[in-house]
């Protein structure tokens, strides 16, 4: 009789352990998925701000239409990888696609800041100023919550891949999270450093 109560204290122990490692394992996922949702806050607001911007450049920047119909294209893009990724934030290819869009985004943009420079009204417009202004300081808001964003995904993915953790996550097919990183041309360029 004692050693059968002991066979089922080790089975109710091995039963808690799994248990309470699952319930680990749902909450980290559940954190990825609320800094996925911090971000979508501010993808969603830059988006918002975007055909703002193009409306008041048009009428400066006539003869640049290609440009303007690009920052659109690549908002579009952009806007539709985010609905794909808040569906589930966990998906490391729609994630993936969320941050090669918005590294698309960023480019046009830079191109179409970079075209109103030869455009001395445009500069001195105030609209201009103002959605230049909010663009800046939503893209600082986004470069937080991605950092936040990663910082869940790397606690997930730690207690997914550690020992013997990841023998419930392949149970219960956890699959790994995907960091977002949102690349662009001005992070790989090598600035000129002279000393003559």
């Amino acid at each position: 009789m004692t050693s059968f109560l002991i066979f089922l204290a080790i089975i109710a122990a091995f039963v808690f352990w799994a248990i309470s490692i699952y319930n680990r394992l749902i909450n980290e996922r559940n954190r990825v998925r609320n800094a996925f949702a911090q971000i979508d806050v501010q993808l969603t607001r830059r988006y918002d701000l975007i055909p703002n911007l193009v409306e008041a450049v048009k009428g400066y920047m006539k003869h640049e239409r290609e440009t303007l119909e690009a920052v659109i294209n690549a908002r579009n893009s952009a806007q539709q990888s985010l609905q794909a990724a808040k569906a589930d934030p966990a998906n490391a290819e729609a994630i993936k696609k969320l941050g090669a869009s918005e590294g698309a985004l960023g480019a046009a943009l830079g191109r179409l800041f970079a075209l109103s420079e030869a455009y001395p009204d445009l500069k001195a417009n105030e609209n201009m100023m103002q959605f230049q202004e909010e663009l800046a300081s939503t893209e600082n808001k986004v470069a937080f919550s991605r950092q936040a964003f990663n910082d869940s995904v790397l606690s997930y993915n730690n207690t997914a891949e550690n020992f013997p953790n990841n023998i419930i996550a392949g149970m219960f097919r956890f699959e790994l999270a995907s960091f977002l990183e949102i690349e662009s041309d001005e992070k790989r360029d090598v600035p000129d450093v002279s000393f003559t």
